[in-house]
């Protein structure tokens, strides 16, 4: 039973480490679509409510979230880093820190999910007010990109999915372990008690 316990245990903290990088990279790219259409239509930087595209401020009401998204991606990352250095990724017996590891990723997948949730909805509301006639008008005129597409925005409930997923299976594989270390210790003292 350990062994297939330990296999599992392998695969989920490479998967944490995996959908991490992938959380990572989303908070890179959200803003990728919005940089390249949204930018140029602000004409005057130190006003940027002087634009060709009436809604286009919605790129710069991102600014703050995206920078705290991003450090937060990097602390998510370093949590699933925290299972390898604490050997919870091959420890055949869980001891504190081991727990600690499991409990700090999944407490960062959960806050991460309902941090980034929130605000990506309040930002894609606003961006769907972006006056999209405008912007293609714009972008034919000075050959920027053209997008009324959600993609992005809609792309978090697959990233969350997965982050989640992974935070419940490294919980449920720490149940696992302890139930399989409380059993082991079950045997051993029925042992010692036959052999005394």
């Amino acid at each position: 039973m350990y062994k297939k316990q330990l296999t599992a245990q392998k695969f989920i903290c490479l998967a944490a480490i995996i959908v991490s990088a992938i959380f990572f990279l989303y908070t890179l790219g959200i803003m990728t679509d919005l940089y390249d259409s949204l930018y140029d239509t602000m004409r005057n930087p130190s006003n940027v409510y002087q634009t060709d595209v009436p809604g286009s401020i919605v790129y710069y009401n991102m600014q703050e979230f995206n920078r705290f998204f991003l450090v937060y991606s990097i602390i998510q990352v370093l949590l699933g880093a925290f299972l390898f250095i604490t050997n919870t990724h091959s420890r055949r017996k869980y001891y504190v820190g081991n727990y600690l590891a499991v409990g700090l990723f999944a407490a960062g997948g959960i806050a991460n999910t309902l941090f980034g949730h929130h605000y990506i909805e309040i930002f894609k509301a606003q961006f769907l007010e972006v006056d999209f006639a405008a912007l293609l008008e714009h972008s034919q005129m000075w050959g920027t990109l053209y997008t009324d597409s959600t993609f992005w925005f809609d792309l978090h409930y697959g990233v969350f999915a997965l982050l989640l997923i992974v935070s419940g299976l490294l919980v449920a594989n720490a149940f696992w372990k302890a139930s399989l270390m409380k059993e082991e210790q079950r045997l051993i003292e029925e042992g010692r008690r036959m052999t005394a």
